[in-house]
């Protein structure tokens, strides 16, 4: 791995997983559709109870402590960040789930644990983030057992129509700049092919990442009036900010941004 793909990894990361800015603009759902939309894609893969379950880029664990309590299912969480993975093994820790839910921290293009060891994954609003998506796909499918489920959500997006604040370093920490469509040479079905993995259900969520960019947008007219101090002191470019939120809303209106959920099967 080269310099600059480990400097991308980490800016991201670190970036993500701030303490302050993350959960300021964000609140409790650090992704499009939030809890909702992870139940909707833990449904769509049938997790079922006993099942051993791998979250990658787990963050702070909620994904993967929604699928131990709700499902029953024995899970691992995997972050780029060291800072996260510690926060998620606390969490769960305080939910008493150390025993049903580990995380440890680790690279999506080379994840740490044997193949075939898991009956499914999930990747919530990450894999647009990874610099080398093919290679990581295709760590998916090797820590899957044959027959194993993969489970996505993330953003797709049409690149050579993103609009200039929608590119860039930013936006690729803000899950845009780096996404695929969901279909065609470039896709993320195509990339899961590439893989050995068969898209088996593909839905579209375009209006959950609308609701995201409502939610930014409302925090940060709240912040800005009640605790302008805070909201400064965590970096956030306010110049910038109402120009990117209303290329993000236009962008999703003209079908150049979008979100989806997607399943793919490991061949037997």
């Amino acid at each position: 791995m080269n310099d600059g793909h480990k400097t991308l990894k980490a800016c991201c990361a670190a970036a993500y997983h701030s303490s302050d800015v993350v959960p300021l603009l964000l609140g409790d759902a650090y992704h499009p559709g939030g809890a909702a939309l992870t139940r909707r894609l833990a449904d769509a893969l049938a997790v079922a109870p006993g099942e051993r379950v791998l979250d990658v880029a787990s963050g702070r664990g909620a994904t993967a402590l929604l699928l131990a309590d709700a499902y029953g299912a024995e899970v691992d969480g995997v972050d780029y960040s060291p800072a996260a993975a510690a926060l998620a093994q606390e969490a769960a820790r305080a939910a008493g789930m150390a025993d049903s839910v580990r995380f440890t921290t680790g690279d999506a293009e080379r994840l740490p644990y044997p193949d075939g060891a898991f009956d499914a994954a999930v990747c919530e609003c990450a894999l647009c983030t990874f610099p080398d998506k093919a290679r990581a796909a295709a760590e998916f499918a090797r820590i899957l057992r044959p027959g194993g489920r993969l489970g996505l959500t993330d953003v797709t997006a049409d690149a050579d129509r993103l609009p200039p604040e929608l590119t860039g370093l930013t936006a690729r920490i803000a899950c845009v700049a780096d996404a695929r469509p969901l279909t065609g040479p470039a896709g993320y079905k195509s990339l899961l092919a590439g893989a050995g993995l068969r898209t088996t259900a593909a839905e579209r969520h375009d209006d959950a990442l609308l609701s995201m960019v409502d939610r930014i947008e409302a925090r940060l007219t709240l912040l800005r009036m009640a605790a302008p101090d805070r909201l400064r002191a965590t970096g956030v470019d306010l110049d910038a900010a109402p120009a990117v939120l209303a290329a993000a809303r236009a962008a999703v209106a003209s079908g150049t941004l979008g979100y989806a959920l997607l399943v793919a099967v490991k061949a037997d």
